[in-house]
Order: C-alpha cells, then structure tokens, then sequence
C-alpha cells in the first residue's frame, strides 16, 4: 500500500518546513525502515539517527504522529490504526518530527547536550565509599541486584524527555530520564552517598518537586522504566526521613495527606495557611496569600466553613493501612 510520510524539516538557522514523501509500504515496515528508503531512494540529504535498529541503542528517538518513540520499534500498521482515521479514497499519512524540548541541529537530529548534561547532574554513578575493602568484589544478593532492573532498562532514547510538561516550561528541570537514574542509585545496595543523594534531588524545583506528574514520561517510553513512578519512590524516600518544617515542597505533600485523612477531601483554608505560611510561621507566605484571599472574598468564593467528604472514615482507614505497609 501507498502511505505518505510528511516529516518536519529544519536546521538550526532556519525555521521547520513540511516535505512529503511517498512510498509503496507493508504495514509490517518499521518507521526507520522508511526512513532509510526515502534517504536512499528519494532524498539523501534527509538526516536522522540510527544504530541498531532493534529497540537497544535508543538512537532513533522522533516524534512519530505527535508522540515520542523510537522509529526502529513502531510500524506503519500500528500507526495507521493509531490515527483512527477513514482513509479509504485516499493515501494515509504518517506525520514525523523531531524530538521535544530540545534544540533541533537538523532534520530529526537534535543537539541532546542538556539530556546529557542534566543526567551527569544526579551523579549516576554508584559511590563506593561505603566498600570496607577498596580492592575487593562488592557483592550484591539477587534480591538487590532485581532492585535495580527495571531502571537499569533505561537506554536513555530521550523520549520521556521530550515529552516532559516540567521540562518545557521549567528549564531547571533535570528531567524523568536523570532522575530514573537518581532511583537506581538511591535503591543500589552497594552505593554509598545515599544520604547526600537524597538531599540534592530534594532541591527546589530541579529535583523530584519539579515533577509535575502528568504521566507523559510513563506513556512515552519504550522501555517501561516508569521514570514518574521512580521519581515517586525518591519523594518517598525523601519525606520518611523529613519533617513538615524541612521545605515547603516536603510540607506540600505531608500537609495535603494530613487533610485528606482528617476529611476525606482538602480543607483549601486550612492548606493554604499551613503550606505557604507554614502555620503561621512564615510572614512572607502569608503575606503572599493576601491578593488571593481578598479576590476570593470579593467574588464571594472565600469558604467560610468545610464539611468533612462522606467515607471520610474508610479514607482515613486506606491511608493508614497503606502507610503501615510501607513502613
């Protein structure tokens, strides 16, 4: 069958233009095998990446119909069942583009130097300082070793950090890929820093508080590494060993759970009053909630009182009993 592919061109001193190709398909072809016959049969300048061609190196990472994913893995078929779209009468389209949220050098190749320089930045390395005997083999159960495995699939493709919300309005960000990586140390046995790992993924906004956990990491990758579920172990991590007074970020969390078990749902009020002004010990915070309170006193959407949700006891009786299996 005939499909056209309309890939979105550019390089970096100039802005995207759309080129189509047509080809004569199987929808058993993968994306990459279709872009190797537009290269080598209809237009040799098109540039993209490739190694292995079987789901491993994670070199040919594009944007494929508006999502992130690798080219060697999707297919023409799957595609084309993906679009839902009534195309008898007329040639289906296959819509390819470079990857997000960072700079495109030409074509589908991007300059991925913040990818990598944001993965240097959680130190992925174990530390061995913890080793009592430098020059000797440091051994590890099954067990800790099957910690370890659903990170260690990572192949660092850069499709979570393409498709990242936090990262997109937030350039401070690490990203999901660093900090699937952060996860795998923190849970590696034979790491010794983990303590002060910890402390510096719990840095403002470019650690773990910046997930905005909107889930497009877990949906994009190929690998299913999971980097929001592994961002949420080391929140986890971080708040079993702080107290609400540690951050705000830290009493964000704990405030909020604290609420729900008492009511079943938020106390707004009570929310704003103990997070942002800290209970009353933070000026500033409550200061800043001052514009807020007014805007919602004038409008006559101030809350003056709360009702606690129906259930709020088997709310409060699920928390607990999550709580007590995780400690």
């Amino acid at each position: 069958m005939q499909v056209c592919f309309t890939i979105i061109r550019q390089s970096r001193s100039s802005s995207p233009t759309v080129q189509s190709y047509t080809l004569e398909v199987d929808e058993g072809n993968t994306i990459l095998d279709c872009l190797n016959r537009i290269k080598w049969e209809q237009d040799g300048s098109l540039a993209f990446r490739k190694n292995c061609r079987n789901t491993i190196c994670g070199s040919c990472g594009m944007r494929i119909n508006g999502r992130s994913a690798l080219a060697c893995k999707e297919n023409v078929g799957n595609e084309l069942q993906r679009l839902h779209r009534d195309t008898s009468g007329q040639i289906p389209e296959i819509t390819v583009a470079p990857l997000g949220n960072m700079p495109v050098i030409k074509d589908l190749v991007v300059d991925m130097r913040s990818f990598w320089n944001n993965l240097e930045n959680v130190d992925p390395y174990v530390s061995t300082n913890a080793r009592t005997v430098p020059e000797r083999e440091f051994l590890q159960t099954p067990e800790e070793r099957a910690r370890l495995d659903q990170m260690g699939n990572c192949i660092l493709c850069g499709a979570c950090y393409s498709e990242c919300n936090a990262r997109e309005v937030n350039p401070n960000f690490v990203g999901p890929h660093a900090l699937a990586k952060a996860q795998r140390m923190v849970a590696d046995s034979r790491d010794g820093a983990k303590e002060s790992r910890l402390e510096t993924y719990n840095q403002g906004i470019q650690g773990v508080w910046g997930c905005t956990r909107c889930y497009m990491c877990n949906t994009a990758c190929p690998m299913d590494v999971a980097p929001m579920d592994q961002i949420g172990k080391i929140k986890q991590e971080i708040l079993d060993r702080q107290d609400a007074q540690a951050s705000r970020q830290v009493r964000h969390r704990k405030v909020l759970i604290d609420l729900v078990k008492q009511g079943g749902w938020i106390d707004e009020r009570q929310f704003g009053l103990q997070v942002v002004g800290n209970s009353f010990r933070d000026i500033k915070g409550l200061i800043s909630l001052g514009p807020l309170g007014l805007r919602m006193l004038v409008r006559g959407k101030f809350p003056w009182g709360f009702e606690s949700s129906m259930g709020a006891s088997q709310v409060r009786s699920l928390i607990e009993s999550v709580q007590n299996l995780s400690s």
